[in-house]
């Protein structure tokens, strides 16, 4: 009888710090460096490799190891997108924005291969955060593309909770769908 007893997990506090980032439209994409120094590149679901590539991500790793091997032991998540994937942005190359923005934001500690999501807000987590993030995005254009004028249909918001270790995302339209509803309207 004692051998299925489960806790119930502590209940983090909702107003504690967040970071809202902006959402990019690509493809989710890791990069895992190992304690023996052997680099594992992956897509959201699966290892990928040059000869069986996700928007040829492999690949840019595979030409760019030497500056990735100091992202570190540790597995770093990010974005890969740009031409040719998803919504493109308007840019003419791929490029590769790390999720972990506390970590990565200074531009002397990342890899210069790597970019990072743009941080819209860092602070205790509320809804008008959140909602004045979106608007900012709706009215200025991307934040992950510097050339002017900016891009105008960003997809939306990330935020990170942190004393929840949680991510929750909000798109700027049809956030009331599922995914796969999308494009049933569109």
């Amino acid at each position: 009888m004692t051998d299925d007893f489960q806790t119930f997990k502590k209940i983090p506090r909702l107003s504690r710090e967040c970071y809202i980032t902006e959402k990019i439209d690509g493809t989710n994409a890791q990069i895992r460096i190992t304690a023996e120094g052997e680099m594992i590149v992956g897509s959201r679901n699966k290892v990928i490799t040059p000869k069986d590539d996700n928007h040829g991500f492999a690949k840019w790793c595979e030409e760019h190891k030497e500056e990735l091997m100091k992202l570190g032991e540790g597995t770093h998540y990010g974005e890969w997108w740009g031409k040719g994937i998803q919504r493109g942005y308007g840019i003419k190359e791929k490029r590769f924005s790390l999720f972990n923005v506390s970590r990565w934001n200074d531009e002397q500690k990342r890899p210069s291969c790597c970019h990072v999501v743009p941080t819209l807000y860092q602070g205790i987590f509320t809804t008008t955060a959140v909602e004045e993030a979106i608007e900012e995005l709706k009215k200025n254009g991307s934040k992950a593309v510097s050339v002017l004028p900016r891009y105008d249909k960003p997809e939306g918001v990330v935020i990170y909770h942190v004393a929840g270790n949680l991510f929750f995302k909000k798109t700027i339209h049809h956030d009331e769908l599922r995914k796969g509803e999308k494009n049933d309207i569109l």
